[in-house]
C-alpha cells in the first residue's frame, strides 16, 4: 500500500524558513518522480516543485523559484522541500504527490504570518 506522510509544517514569520519532509512507503521510491503541491484557501491545488528519479532534475513554479528547493534521499525514502524567504502568499496546505501512483499525502499546513 502506497503511503505518503508529510511533516515539518508550522507557523513562521515572513522571511523565515521551513523544511518539509515526505516519508514514502509501499513502492521502490528511487524509481519514480516525486512532487510537492500546495493549496491555499479558496484556490486550486498547484504544483510547487517536482524532481525526477534518474538525474534528480528539478522543476519549480515561477512563484517559488530561487526560494524553494526540492530534494530526495533515496536511501531514506524521503523527499524534502526546503522553503526560504517565505512570503505571506506561501500560506497553504502542502501536499506530497507520487504521480505514477496517483497518491497524495494528508497535507501539512504552512502559515506565514507576522
Amino acid at each position: 500500500q502506497v503511503q505518503l506522510v508529510e511533516s515539518g509544517g508550522g507557523l513562521v514569520q515572513p522571511g523565515g524558513s521551513l523544511r518539509l519532509s515526505c516519508a514514502v512507503s509501499g513502492f521502490t521510491f528511487g524509481n519514480y518522480d516525486m512532487s510537492w503541491y500546495r493549496q491555499a484557501p479558496g484556490k486550486e491545488r498547484e504544483l510547487v516543485a517536482s524532481i525526477t528519479m534518474i538525474l534528480g532534475s528539478t522543476n519549480y513554479a515561477s512563484s517559488v523559484k530561487g526560494r524553494f528547493t526540492i530534494s530526495r534521499d533515496n536511501a531514506r525514502n524521503t523527499v524534502y522541500l526546503q522553503m526560504n524567504s517565505l512570503k505571506l502568499e506561501d500560506t497553504a496546505v502542502y501536499y506530497c504527490h507520487a504521480p505514477r501512483f496517483g497518491a497524495w499525502g494528508q497535507g501539512t499546513q504552512v502559515t506565514v504570518s507576522s
